[in-house]
């Protein structure tokens, strides 16, 4: 499930998505074309036993003859035969693996070299003080600093992640919030991958913590106005964060106040953050598809929350304040959402501002002291738009034909400018500040490639396919100059396809070691994320999901149609619910790839859906359909299910990860599809199953060893597809 980022990390986050999963080429890199490995050429893979399960819902029984690699002491994995069968599924991936080794290593080292060692954000100011963080040479993690914005003062290190990851197998900071008097220090941390992270509080003055707030706490928390308390949420024994609560500072946890609980509704998740203008409290609950927002005065979190609107299904809204009004962007009038305006007093009385519209679908609203600042898309383009409180209206230009454009963290209600972040397929990470006055964009940071990066040798289109059913799909393509286009070229595709969430053309430098052996990349904009508008998320969802296997197949054979590629020359890479997908087109059109690369794969969706007992389940339903009650959604469910629709077929070479600590697609799911896979399968097309044993849904924590996993994949299919033609320099 999405989750909010906390408002200091959310300020870095394109910078840092640059580090983790993006990165370009150097001049010269060494083409290594590796033999072709098969498994026959292997010792003998892992065999997982066969052990009679089933199950028999709406008069259908269901096999599963995998289900005893769900440890029955979930989320505790200790049964040894389970454990055996990961450890020695990683052994068969280190074996295959070996002869890619040197590939590995020189992808690595070239992936590393386009990070800026010594990377540092761009100072941003909140109330007296400028944050940001930077890396130390070869560090890991990020190091987070302050000095006083009036420019008198040295920098202080108010965070070490490299000393607080020491000795830790997995290090993830969530929350960095300093408190408004600027004193204290709001941070919480996990050292497993399972998301359950333990919430701080530190003293800035001596850098010590002083004391622990709760162990079992997610997403963002949010500080009283007089920086005397902080209210957070809580997970239960089932991960969901069911609950937000007030803390005192210096008070026993076991007293803190509990502000909302979510008792109605299973699958809502309780979220908390504040309004831009620091008035309120923002206390959200909701699931995929409805939600409903309470308010405490940020002067007094024990106040009684005020309900702006009581939950209606299927409607969503967000709310912001400035000018003692409250701002309301919401979909229940129109599928592209409204902007509305209400008075406190009568909250729920919503008068439009903006009416909602077919072609600009509004997806953020941010209401400062100047301005209500709309992330916009148009025709499936950003925009960022600029609403003077008497109406008057500006577009920031931006002049590339695609990209990706959105306001970053912008903590103070009244700036001068705006904190923005830009880039498209060819052009770097840009930070921007946009001065509305002089309607100027001033580059403050340009991504830095130090091995270098030439954008000249590096072309990027975006083209529109026809999918089945008459819809035009959206597909970002990038590729090496003098790529040809004669049909025989390779093609490495990329899409996720659920929950609203688009994937950008953004720029990347890790896939530029692609580009550097001759393949084309693209992203297929596919139904189930919100790239041309909200409907078109809803047009990949719940009974309407296989428009988005469908859009994936089509967009393949759209590029092969336009001379991109051949059949048997894609490979295709998705994770989590992008992982579901990669599970559906092998089973669906194993002919058309090459490769299959299927990150913490969401495969066994049929039993997932049906176990009330996993976290995100009933949250999950308003996206796939309850098999529980529902004899439709379980038809529709079983009969894409990627582990029960296996079949005796050939399957392209894949590579399936998992994390053993991961609580969004639990570790089991890819286990069982690789072993149903391997029992299942004809041919000697290799098979491999990686399982992080000390991580989760992210995989591995630290910037390097995040490149190292991409280094694998990448290797894994050029070792099955070997390189492209590679053009001339």
């Amino acid at each position: 499930m999405p989750r909010a980022a906390p408002r200091l990390i959310a300020q870095f986050l394109p910078a840092l998505a640059c580090l983790a999963a993006a990165h370009p080429a150097e001049a010269s890199p060494v083409l290594q074309t590796p033999v072709k490995l098969s498994a026959a050429a292997l010792p003998s893979a892992p065999v997982a036993a066969v052990r009679p399960h089933s199950y028999t819902r709406h008069g259908i029984t269901v096999q599963d003859p995998y289900f005893w690699l769900k440890d029955q002491g979930y989320p505790k994995v200790d049964d040894a035969e389970v454990l055996d069968y990961l450890k020695a599924e990683n052994a068969y991936f280190e074996a295959a693996m070996k002869p890619l080794a040197p590939l590995v290593d020189t992808l690595f080292s070239e992936m590393k070299g386009r990070i800026k060692d010594d990377d540092a954000s761009v100072p941003q100011r909140d109330g007296d003080w400028l944050y940001w963080w930077a890396f130390k040479p070869g560090g890991q993690y990020r190091i987070w600093y302050r000095k006083p914005a009036s420019g008198s003062g040295d920098a202080q290190v108010i965070l070490d992640e490299p000393a607080e990851a020491a000795a830790k197998e997995y290090f993830r900071l969530q929350v960095l919030e300093p408190s408004p008097d600027g004193r204290l220090l709001a941070w919480a941390s996990d050292a497993s991958g399972a998301e359950r992270f333990t919430l701080r509080i530190r003293d800035l003055a001596t850098g010590r913590d002083i004391e622990t707030v709760n162990t079992t706490t997610n997403g963002a928390v949010a500080w009283s106005a007089d920086s005397k308390g902080i209210v957070f949420t809580e997970v239960n024994e089932n991960w969901r964060t069911f609950r937000a609560l007030h803390h005192i500072l210096g008070s026993d946890p076991k007293t803190d106040r509990t502000l909302y609980e979510e008792k109605e509704e299973l699958g809502f998740n309780v979220g908390v953050g504040h309004t831009q203008d620091r008035r309120w409290i923002v206390l959200a609950t909701g699931d995929n598809q409805t939600t409903e927002v309470r308010l405490v005065p940020a002067a007094d979190p024990t106040a009684p929350p005020l309900l702006v609107s009581p939950r209606q299904v299927k409607r969503q809204y967000s709310v912001d304040s400035a000018h003692g009004q409250l701002w309301i962007l919401t979909n229940d009038d129109h599928v592209n959402f409204r902007l509305a305006e209400a008075d406190p007093a009568r909250p729920s009385e919503w008068t439009t501002v903006i009416p909602g519209s077919d072609r600009v679908y509004l997806r953020g609203a941010t209401s400062f002291a100047r301005h209500l600042v709309l992330s916009e898309r148009v025709d499936g383009l950003d925009q960022i738009r600029l609403r003077s409180y008497d109406g008057q209206e500006t577009r920031v230009p931006f002049g590339e034909a695609s990209y990706t454009a959105s306001l970053a963290n912008n903590p103070e209600y009244d700036p001068a400018s705006y904190r923005l972040s830009y880039s498209s397929m060819v052009t770097p990470t840009t930070v921007y500040d946009y001065a509305p006055a002089t309607q100027t964009l001033t580059a403050l940071k340009v991504q830095e490639v130090p091995s270098g990066y030439d954008p000249s040798r590096y072309a990027t289109e975006r083209l529109m396919v026809p999918a089945r059913d008459g819809k035009m799909i959206p597909v970002s393509v990038v590729y090496p100059r003098g790529f040809a286009r004669d049909g025989t070229g390779k093609l490495f595709l990329y899409a996720y396809g659920a929950y609203g969430h688009a994937i950008p053309p953004s720029f990347s430098t890790t896939r530029l070691s692609l580009l550097d052996r001759g393949y084309a990349y693209a992203i297929a904009h596919i139904r189930g994320g919100d790239d041309l508008g909200y409907d078109w998320s809803l047009q990949g969802k719940a009974t309407e999901r296989w428009n988005t296997f469908h859009d994936f197949v089509d967009a393949a054979k759209g590029l092969i149609a336009a001379k991109f590629t051949a059949a048997g020359n894609i490979a295709i890479n998705g994770g989590s619910a992008g992982g579901e997908l990669m599970g559906v087109v092998a089973n669906t059109d194993p002919d058309l790839w090459g490769a299959v690369v299927a990150d913490v794969p969401f495969v066994d969706v049929l039993n997932t859906m049906q176990d009330e007992s996993l976290p995100l389940t009933p949250g999950e339903w308003p996206e796939w359909g309850n098999p529980i009650t529902d004899k439709a959604a379980f038809d529709l469910l079983k009969s894409y299910s990627p582990y029960d629709n296996v079949a005796r077929q050939r399957y392209a070479p894949m590579l399936i990860t998992g994390g053993l600590n991961d609580p969004r697609v639990t570790y089991w799911e890819p286990a069982k599809w690789a072993a149903r896979l391997r029992a299942t399968k004809i041919g000697d097309d290799l098979l491999l199953l990686k399982t992080n044993m000390g991580a989760g849904h992210g995989g591995k924590s630290g910037r390097f060893e995040a490149l190292r996993e991409t280094a694998e994949a990448y290797a894994f299919v050029l070792g099955q597809m070997g390189a492209g033609d590679a053009p001339a320099r």
